[in-house]
């Protein structure tokens, strides 16, 4: 029995694309209420994937350029 496949993991650029065309979509009122919900809920987890992202970055970089 073949066993499900995890998604791969988005990268940084792909959520911050995510995220952009979340907010056009608000402004352009491209949105009903049910879909607001979703998409709000949706870019929390982006925002928090990049945050995330951007912190174990910002973390290696010092690391590596405390090492020299």
């Amino acid at each position: 029995m073949k066993q499900p496949t995890t998604p791969s993991p988005i990268t940084y650029e792909q959520a911050f694309q995510e995220l952009q065309t979340i907010v056009r979509r608000m402004e352009n009122d491209e949105l009903d209420i049910d879909q607001m919900t979703t998409q709000l809920k949706r870019a929390q987890q982006l925002i928090k994937l990049c945050r995330d992202k951007l912190t174990k970055t910002d973390e290696e970089i010092k690391k590596i350029l405390a090492d020299e």
